[in-house]
């Protein structure tokens, strides 16, 4: 046991100097090779019969789609590194899902011109904010399905949005993880932000992964 514990983090300390090295390791994040859980509150049940994901604020037509529908959208996947606020960095990790931007792109959600902010509402109540171009960057995803498989219960299944750094992509804007909201339910675009759980507690608004905004 001794032996395989100091090989697996000789091998994670190798890969974690390779990214440092190749600018992908943002100040003060060490990477894992794990996938550590973190939410606050209990994970929901999920009834497929019941669930919806819904669009509404400052859209053209308000939408919703149940679980059959939803995954009948347009599909994506996006390979990301993911950089979560508690100093844990996780490095290319694919997921597949929706994404917002095609959403937008193939007319399935028309926008308002004042739709400026998105705020993610998720199961009981909990939600985060992002501005618009944000939300419709390659970098953040509807996510179904994580490495290949369905996300499991303590991910975010059925669905929940993520966000991460491509790394050939460094144009693109990319806050902590938990900017991407578990147990997703529906997104309200907005002309006006309106900070959510974690911002209201403390964190900051816009978490740059690269200023290390971690605390208002």
């Amino acid at each position: 046991m001794y032996l395989e514990m100091s090989f697996g983090e000789q091998n994670r300390r190798q890969e974690e100097e390779r990214l440092r090295l190749d600018g992908r390791l943002p100040p003060g994040q060490s990477l894992t090779l794990k996938f550590p859980v973190l939410h606050y509150g209990p994970i929901p049940p999920f009834d497929p019969a019941t669930w919806d994901f819904r669009v509404r604020g400052e859209v053209e037509q308000e939408r919703a789609w149940d679980w059959s529908a939803f995954n009948q959208l347009p599909r994506t996947q996006v390979t990301i590194d993911l950089h979560c606020v508690t100093r844990w960095s996780k490095a290319d990790t694919l997921w597949e899902g929706v994404s917002v931007r095609v959403l937008v792109e193939q007319g399935f959600i028309r926008l308002k011109p004042a739709a400026r902010y998105v705020i993610q509402h998720a199961e009981y109540g909990y939600t985060t904010n992002l501005p618009l171009e944000v939300v419709l960057q390659e970098n953040f995803l509807l996510a179904t399905h994580f490495n290949g498989e369905p996300l499991t219960p303590e991910h975010g299944y059925p669905l929940r949005a993520v966000i991460g750094h491509i790394p050939s992509r460094p144009d693109l804007k990319t806050p902590y993880l938990w900017k991407g909201a578990k147990w997703l339910r529906a997104l309200e675009f907005t002309s006006q932000d309106r900070p959510g759980f974690w911002e209201r507690a403390g964190y900051h608004n816009e978490a740059d992964i690269w200023k290390e905004e971690r605390f208002g």
